[in-house]
């Protein structure tokens, strides 16, 4: 135990573990696998070391959810500078992120904690949150109801992903995207 406090502090470093190794248990193991025990094992840190960056499991998994929404808002912000017309930007960003995530099927990050995300309000408060200040944004160029459409259709893809997670044979649907980046394009 002398050692310990000879060791340098890294708390950015140590959430960072705590939040990537609970995102590889539930996408390796599932929700149910996350627990306050398995996270501070897989990140080497005590059970105390984890409740002092996260007051809660419910509190880690809204971190992880916070970094899931933070990466996807990176990845549309990829495609945003991707694209030269501004009208209607954000929804074919939008839809060729959901795409991306989409044929990476249970791989993804999103994959397991998706569930968790139609079931538990907070987790839904976030996600609507996000979207909510994401359109606000984009509200000059992305405010259409032929716009919104294409968004929802999206939101369906991925929710047919997730209920088709387990089946022996996944429907594809990358023959959605075009259409769908075709109907955010029109003038």
């Amino acid at each position: 135990m002398a050692t310990a406090h000879h060791r340098k502090k890294e708390p950015d470093k140590v959430r960072r573990s705590l939040i990537e190794r609970t995102a590889k248990l539930a996408l390796d193991q599932g929700p149910a696998a996350i627990t306050i025990q398995a996270v501070a094992e897989a990140a080497g840190v005590t059970k105390g070391g984890l409740l002092h960056h996260f007051s809660s499991k419910q509190a880690l998994i809204e971190a992880v959810f916070d970094d899931l929404l933070k990466q996807f808002s990176d990845e549309i912000d990829r495609f945003m500078a991707d694209d030269p017309e501004p009208i209607g930007r954000f929804t074919r960003a939008y839809v060729r992120a959901a795409f991306a995530d989409h044929k990476l099927g249970t791989r993804s990050p999103w994959a397991a904690l998706s569930a968790t995300t139609i079931f538990d309000p907070a987790m839904r408060k976030q996600w609507s949150n996000w979207l909510d200040a994401r359109l606000e944004v984009h509200s000059a160029t992305d405010n259409s109801p032929r716009l919104e459409i294409v968004r929802l259709a999206a939101d369906g893809v991925w929710m047919a992903d997730l209920m088709g997670q387990g089946r022996p044979v996944t429907r594809d649907l990358s023959h959605l995207e075009p259409q769908l980046l075709a109907l955010a394009s029109e003038k």
